[in-house]
């Protein structure tokens, strides 16, 4: 497993998860051609590669090289890397044709040669730090899998200044990327105190009578 300190940002779910049998790192995904209407998004993957260096691997099709442009366009070249898929003919097994240029995309790739591309690319191993937010620590706080886990999401990621649209999965990503483990909890805390100050004068003084 390859512990980097960029990110990487790829074009959808299913590269995402071919990737994560690779590297310990957040990984995003542009959805598509989703990216250039999603300001929001565009904003957090420019916020990212300024902390830390963000990794672009697309296919190498057409389309992966327009959203790569996009990519390319909108955030500093000094904060961006490009790694570049080797053009090899075929399918991926959940397809049932192949894609227009006829050639693999990165979900399609074996794990040696994602390894490949990522080190020409000049990805850096990271330094051992602090643990990352984990999953368990969302739900111990009330973030996921709850009744309102889903407006707790959104208030943390407005005092974060992250987007509002973000699942359980893509805010560690975020955080992880963005903040310290510290400063998350501050933050995950201080909602959780103020959120207990607002039920309490809902209820008002005579609520336990």
């Amino acid at each position: 497993m390859l512990k980097l300190r960029e990110a990487i940002v790829v074009e959808g779910r299913y590269d995402k998860i071919a990737l994560s049998n690779l590297v310990d790192t957040p990984i995003f995904t542009t959805e598509g051609f989703g990216i250039f209407n999603d300001k929001e998004k565009l904003e957090l993957l420019r916020r990212v590669a300024e902390r830390r260096g963000l990794i672009v691997l697309t296919d190498s099709d057409g389309a992966g090289l327009v959203i790569r442009n996009r990519l390319r366009g909108s955030i500093p070249a000094r904060y961006l890397k490009h790694a570049y898929i080797p053009d090899i003919p075929g399918r991926e097994r959940r397809k049932k044709c192949p894609s227009k240029a006829g050639t693999l995309g990165v979900e399609g790739m074996e794990i040696h040669v994602l390894r490949q591309v990522l080190e020409r690319a000049g990805a850096t191993e990271r330094e051992e730090a602090e643990p990352p937010v984990t999953k368990a620590e969302l739900y111990a706080l009330g973030l996921s899998g709850g009744k309102d886990s889903a407006r707790r999401r959104r208030e943390l990621q407005k005092m974060l200044g992250l987007p509002a649209n973000l699942s359980p999965n893509a805010l560690l990503d975020a955080v992880n990327s963005l903040y310290s483990r510290q400063e998350f909890l501050s933050a995950a805390q201080a909602l959780q105190q103020h959120s207990g100050e607002v039920a309490a004068q809902e209820e008002g003084p005579g609520a336990a009578l």
